[in-house]
């Protein structure tokens, strides 16, 4: 992103640019912020855009290598193609296009060995875009309430961040909710934020699977009870818990390897933010009692196929099982 950054401020520009990752409010922000420095708002004569796995590559290619219309630049913008997982012969069709010709990818995963990215490697600017850490997920919310003069306590500003989960576009439209709500007040509260800000699924998940850690049987029905209301299914309840001890067992094996917090979010592939929270929770867990919810997680599943338990009595013995004391 720095890279992309100085090229806007300067006006010099690589020939390739691949924006991937997980974030796609990151992505969308950036690839926006490149158009626009690159053509200006309206140019649409030097403007071509190719969508989804089904591109006409022939077309593509010959597109790179018209000169552009009374322009300095012809920008093509790709999304969600596919060209950075499979192999193809359009990485030998790009290398030789105009020096006037920029071509943006945007997509959500890349293999590294492949043609194409080689490429860009040689040739462009990479930018791998994921989920922020904890602290700038802050500073991102303190400058989306700074911009209409709003303040918010540091407790309270965490407490939104937990309702919210890491996923900057969600976080971005629960703030624009806040400020329609608040209006002339100045100072948000946890009340506005329990009134208007919609709770996430993984937040209820994280908040049940530590009120499991913590033995509290009633407050982890609650909030599967919370998420019943909010037209969850059972299984799919059940599926989100096994994943949730799952990627308990994958994190409890690193930090006991010596592993940091990044390499964790890396390895497991979790949102830098979440992978804080996992490992404060691998703490009321022992090894052998993840197993132990991991294999009882798929006993329930199998019971509940078979018709020998309904779907919420199996996820409340679950719950229960799971969390009561001894």
């Amino acid at each position: 992103m720095k890279n992309i950054k100085e090229h806007i401020k300067s006006g010099n520009f690589k020939p390739f640019y691949l924006l991937y990752g997980s974030e796609d409010y990151l992505k969308k922000l950036y690839r926006d912020k490149l158009k626009t420095a690159i053509l200006g708002n309206s140019d649409d004569m030097n403007y071509s855009y190719f969508e989804g796995k089904s591109i006409d590559q022939n077309q593509l290619a010959e597109m790179a290598q018209t000169l552009p219309f009374f322009h300095d630049r012809r920008l093509i913008l790709i999304e969600d193609s596919g060209l950075f997982k499979t192999q193809s012969e359009l990485a030998g069709r790009l290398a030789g296009m105009p020096e006037s010709t920029i071509i943006v990818f945007v997509e959500a995963e890349v293999d590294k060995r492949n043609k194409l990215y080689k490429l860009v490697k040689d040739k462009g600017s990479i930018s791998e875009m994921n989920g922020l850490d904890e602290k700038n997920l802050k500073l991102f919310i303190l400058s989306l309430l700074n911009q209409e003069g709003k303040k918010i306590t540091p407790a309270t500003l965490s407490y939104l961040l937990e309702r919210t989960g890491a996923d900057m576009v969600n976080i971005r439209n629960e703030a624009e909710k806040l400020l329609s709500y608040t209006m002339d007040r100045e100072v948000i509260t946890v009340e506005d934020i329990d009134a208007v800000v919609t709770v996430q699924i993984t937040g209820k998940i994280f908040q049940m699977i530590d009120a499991i850690g913590s033995k509290l049987p009633d407050k982890a029905l609650t909030l599967y009870y919370d998420l019943l209301a909010l037209r969850e299914k059972p299984l799919s309840i059940l599926f989100l818990i096994t994943r949730h001890f799952n990627i308990l067992l994958q994190v409890k094996d690193l930090v006991s390897l010596g592993y940091h917090s990044s390499t964790i979010s890396e390895k497991v592939k979790i949102p830098p933010f979440a992978a804080g929270k996992y490992i404060s929770q691998t703490k009321n867990f022992t090894k052998k009692r993840l197993l132990e919810a991991l294999e009882a997680c798929t006993d329930i599943e199998e019971q509940i196929k078979t018709g020998r338990i309904t779907e919420k009595i199996g996820l409340e013995l679950l719950i229960v099982t799971f969390s009561k004391k001894g």
